[in-house]
């Protein structure tokens, strides 16, 4: 079949997890429950930090930017499989693509930039405490969250960008339930050396940065924290970043092992569901974490909720 430039009308094909109808009730029954524990979750956990005055600190800013982060990264990619479980179709159009490419890089390149904001922020609340509210003061924590901002829609920019140079047949097979932009290249009837070169490029630039600064950030902590004569300080040194260093390893954990998996394994089907372990699974338990081993946050949903009944 001849290689063409795609139009608006033509269609992908998102293969999804299962052909089998009978499984598909159960499929769309679990997603949308993940989905909606997600948004909620996260939901609670902005409105908790927004409406508690204890709350207005920085590690809580960034929590709730976060929170906003994981509720669209989510609904980037479960709302249309949803929607195509729901129609029996598998069709998204070549801009619909396009679009759940761009965001989909967008948010999950937030949540790394977040999470070693985050990381820099107890490293200056645990070794610089003193000095903690004039460093870790409002227009910096701002300023951080607009860089992550900036630098994540500027990657993403030009990631969709590239792959508008691509050419694609008539008939695209997307064997998984979202455009990943790495199967999708590896779709294109053109060349893809360049697109591979850049997305590679860039993966071990930005996907590889925010592990280090997070890995350097506690290494700093392991070490100041260690210079604490009491057993009891060590352990409130220690709890401030039990929350943040679970999320880190849950995200980081289940993220490089869907690509370690992808590497080793020819199986796309395995990869597909293990990938539903970053893009849905962690975002769901990111504020079961955050409420079940924060006293402050238990208390501030406590209140929201108790204030709405």
């Amino acid at each position: 079949m001849e290689p063409g430039n795609l139009t608006g009308s033509t269609e992908f094909l998102l293969l999804g997890f299962s052909e089998d109808p009978e499984l598909q009730p159960l499929i769309f029954g679990i997603f949308l429950s993940m989905y909606l524990i997600t948004v909620l979750g996260n939901l609670l956990i902005i409105l908790a930090v927004s409406s508690d005055p204890h709350l207005h600190t920085p590690m809580y800013f960034f929590l709730s930017n976060l929170s906003f982060v994981d509720i669209c990264f989510t609904c980037t990619t479960v709302p249309k499989m949803l929607v195509n479980i729901q129609t029996q179709s598998k069709a998204i159009s070549y801009g619909g693509c396009l679009a759940q490419m761009y965001f989909f890089l967008l948010f999950g390149l937030l949540d790394n930039f977040l999470l070693m904001v985050m990381a820099y922020d107890r490293y200056v609340a645990i070794c610089h405490p003193l000095h903690y509210t004039v460093i870790m003061n409002p227009r910096l924590c701002a300023l951080l969250v607009v860089i992550s901002w900036n630098m994540s829609a500027l990657h993403s920019l030009l990631e969709v960008t590239m792959v508008l140079s691509l050419s694609f047949c008539e008939r695209v097979e997307i064997p998984h339930f979202f455009c990943e932009l790495n199967q999708v290249i590896h779709l294109a009837c053109s060349d893809t050396f360049l697109n591979d070169l850049v997305m590679y490029f860039f993966a071990v630039l930005l996907a590889g940065g925010p592990p280090f600064g997070i890995l350097y950030s506690y290494f700093k902590i392991v070490s100041s924290v260690q210079r604490i004569s009491s057993a009891q300080g060590k352990y409130k040194a220690f709890s401030t970043c039990a929350s943040h260093l679970s999320v880190v390893s849950l995200f980081y954990g289940t993220s490089l092992g869907v690509y370690l998996s992808s590497a080793v394994m020819e199986n796309t089907q395995c990869t597909t569901i293990a990938s539903v372990m970053y893009t849905v699974v962690t975002p769901m338990l990111n504020p079961f974490i955050y409420s079940l081993r924060n006293k402050d946050i238990k208390d501030a949903l406590t209140s929201l909720l108790g204030k709405k009944q």
